[in-house]
Order: structure tokens, then C-alpha cells, then sequence
């Protein structure tokens, strides 16, 4: 693309429809995807185009889009559970909202299917992993958890840490509750230093209560005793906490290998969701500007019917017809100021670039636009060349630069 091309695209505001095609997607891929869309300059690729948009409006018409939500880079993890690395909880939930992503988007085009469309095989070619998908939820229901339904060795590893545990507090519990140390202690309260069980001992009455000292408070009063009866399941509670640890990093691991296994139809699905999320936003932005599917003409004529610049509210845009490349190829439009003639040019431009783009126009039916290799504006107003010389030099070199490009595949 020439640097004139892109400035006319800047001149006409492509990029501005191009954000409003960002936010009509949904992953953060597709709405970076939107903003770099640039115009197809093969008819045929343009009709692809449309006919994709055409077929995600009416899909929409008929039932909403798929959710796209849980569409989230997955390359980066799955490479690394491909070289043997254990992922995060983070990244396998990350894998397991995708795959149901793309499990949902097989339900939803099963349930609508009616005529063939041009993104059928689209949604025919995601693969899924219902198996996979549910192994993660199961294993990981949040970042912070892993359940005890992970493993039958977790289940059992945490129902002995919770009897060590019942142990120690029922210990410290008669240590507490016994009136023959009521003197010795501080509160009777029961507490934690180090992931120990302890009792808060009068620092002059540390004697009376065999333990191990874990802690002095600040003051010097308190000093943290854990008892010599609670220091074997304590230890025992310790030992089943590391072997907890050994447990999840080892499921992590198996659910890491079985992702790496399917990681060429994970990163398909995920290529495919962010496919369809951008088709659907074009599909999407067309419901949003009342569009309509323009005719693709082959040669050089445009026919537009009632024609609204999209970036002007349509309760005040007034509408246009405009007619080019049949009868005459070259078109002056004069009037007065505010008379509507920038909006007129920015119109015909920005509608055939969005075409070229594969998005629907606002225009009304019977519409027609061509497809050209190149689209060259310049645009500028009288009282910007009567302030500056430097101004009007720059729209003279910008318009011997068009001529210089301009061929018969040139919209100018």
C-alpha cells in the first residue's frame, strides 16, 4: 500500500469505522485485528467478505452472536507444556474457557442451522475437548484451588491433614479449657505461629507448660507455646502439608502434558474463535448503521441510493444519491458552504473503502460500488488555503502525487 493510499484512508477516516469495529468485537485479538483490517483490491475477495458478514447479520438476527468471552491467548502456555514445562491454575483455566468457547460456538451453529452459509465450515472445523475442558474445571474450580476431587491421593492426603489438625486443636482445647492452667496462660485462646498450633503462656510461667517457645510478643509478656503433646501432630501436619504441595504440583503437571497433547487443535480453535469473533463484529457493526450489502461492480460504476457518512448521527445526516462511472466518470459537486460537499466526497470515499473491507454500508438497497486497487483523496477547504501558502503547497503536492498513482482502477 502506497504512502498516499494510507494517508487518503487517514483523510477519509477508515481508521475511525475501524475502532467502531474494534468495539463491536469481543477478544482482545480480534479487536486488534479490526484495527488493522485494511481494503481488499480483488472482487472476488470482497465478495468472500460480504458474504461472511452477511452470513454472521443473519445469524444474529436470528439468535444473538456466540459468546466469544473466554476467547484469551492460549500459544504462549501451550509451547511451554509442549517442552515439557507444568502450567499455572491460571493458564489451564485460561485452556479450559476456551475450549468451552469453542464447545458453545459447535452448540450454537448446531442449533441454527438452516441454509449453507460462508462460515459454516468455519464453525465446523473447531474440535473442542469436552474430556479435557471438564478434567480442568474439576481439578482447578478458581485460581487459588485445587479441589480434593482432583486426585483420590489429594482427597486422602487432605482428610489426614484435617484429622492432624482436629488432633492438635482437641490437645490445646484441654490445655485451655483446664482450670490447673488458667494461671499459666495469657487468653485462652488458641493460635498460629510458623503454621504451628499455640497458646499465648505468661512469660514468667513459661516453666509451668512443657513445650517448644515459637514466639515472644512485642512487650516481652507473652511468649507463643506449643505444647509437647500437639508438637508430634503439628509435625505430623507438616509433613502431610509437603506432601499435599508434591501432590498438586504432579496434577498440574498431568493436565500441563494432556493440553500439550492437543495443542495444534486448541491453537486452531483458538485462530478460529478470533476469526468469527471479527466476522461477527462486521456483522454486528452492519446492525448497528442499518447497513446494507452493497452490489459489487466490475466496472468502475457507483451507485449509491440514500448514503449516510457513518460517523454522523443518523437522525441528522441528510442522505445522498450519487452516481459515478456509467454516463461520466468525473464528477464536480459546488454549493455553498455547509452545503454538505466534504461529507458528500468523504461519503463515496469511506463507503467503497468499507466495502473493500467487506463491511456493510448504510445506504439503501440496490446500492452499488466498485472495487479499485487504489482510493486517493485529498481534502481540503477554502479557508485553510487563504490562511497559509504552506497549506495550499501541500494539497498541490498531495494532488500531483494522486496523479502520479492514479490509473483506470483509481477512485480519486
Amino acid at each position: 500500500m502506497s504512502e498516499l493510499f494510507e494517508k487518503s484512508l487517514r483523510t477519509l477516516e477508515l481508521p475511525r469505522v475501524l475502532q467502531l469495529l474494534s468495539g463491536a468485537a469481543v477478544s482482545a485479538e480480534a479487536k486488534e485485528r479490526a484495527l488493522r483490517v485494511s481494503p481488499e483490491t480483488e472482487a472476488e475477495e470482497v465478495l468472500r467478505l460480504l458474504d461472511q458478514t452477511d452470513a454472521a447479520r443473519q445469524m444474529i438476527g436470528r439468535r444473538g452472536a456466540p459468546s466469544f468471552s473466554g476467547v484469551k491467548p492460549v500459544g504462549e502456555a501451550l509451547d511451554r507444556a509442549d517442552r515439557g514445562g507444568s502450567l499455572n491454575t491460571r493458564e489451564l483455566l485460561r485452556i479450559a474457557d476456551l475450549l468451552t468457547a469453542a464447545r458453545r460456538a459447535k452448540e450454537y451453529f448446531n442449533d441454527d442451522a438452516a441454509e449453507k452459509t460462508a462460515i459454516d465450515h468455519l464453525f465446523l472445523s473447531l474440535h473442542g475437548n469436552r474430556f479435557l475442558e471438564d478434567k480442568i474445571k474439576r481439578c482447578i474450580p478458581d485460581e487459588d484451588t485445587i479441589a480434593d476431587a482432583a486426585s483420590p491421593e489429594l482427597a486422602d492426603i487432605r482428610r489426614h491433614m484435617r484429622a492432624a489438625q482436629a488432633k492438635s486443636r482437641q490437645i490445646l482445647q484441654r490445655i485451655i479449657s483446664s482450670p490447673s492452667y488458667a494461671k499459666v496462660l495469657q487468653e485462652t485462646i488458641i493460635t498460629q505461629r510458623d503454621g504451628r498450633f499455640v497458646v499465648p503462656v505468661k512469660a514468667e510461667q513459661k516453666g509451668n507448660l512443657p513445650g517448644l517457645v515459637h514466639d515472644i510478643s512485642s512487650s516481652g509478656a507473652t511468649v507463643f507455646v506449643e505444647p509437647m503433646g500437639v508438637v508430634q501432630a503439628n509435625n505430623e501436619y507438616v509433613e502431610l502439608e509437603a506432601k499435599e504441595q508434591k501432590e498438586i504440583e504432579r496434577i498440574l503437571a498431568e493436565l500441563s502434558a494432556e493440553a500439550a497433547a492437543h495443542r495444534e487443535d486448541i491453537q486452531w480453535d483458538y485462530d478460529t474463535l478470533v476469526h468469527l469473533d471479527l466476522i461477527f463484529a462486521r456483522g454486528e457493526l452492519s446492525y448497528k448503521m442499518d447497513g446494507v450489502r452493497p452490489e459489487i461492480r466490475r466496472d468502475g460504476a457507483i451507485h449509491l441510493r440514500k448514503a449516510r457518512h457513518p460517523l454522523l448521527d443518523p437522525k441528522t445526516a441528510v442522505p445522498i444519491d450519487l452516481e459515478l462511472g456509467e454516463a461520466f466518470d468525473t464528477l464536480v459537486i459546488t454549493g455553498p458552504n455547509t452545503g454538505g460537499k466534504t461529507v458528500s466526497l468523504k461519503t463515496l470515499g469511506l463507503l467503497t473503502l468499507m466495502t473493500q473491507c467487506g463491511l456493510h454500508i448504510p445506504a439503501a438497497d440496490r446500492s452499488a460500488v466498485a472495487v479499485y486497487d487504489r482510493v486517493l483523496a485529498d481534502i481540503g477547504d477554502e479557508q485553510s488555503i487563504e490562511q497559509s501558502l504552506s497549506t495550499f503547497s501541500a494539497h498541490m503536492t498531495n494532488i500531483v502525487g494522486i496523479l502520479k498513482e492514479a490509473d483506470g482502477k483509481s477512485l480519486i
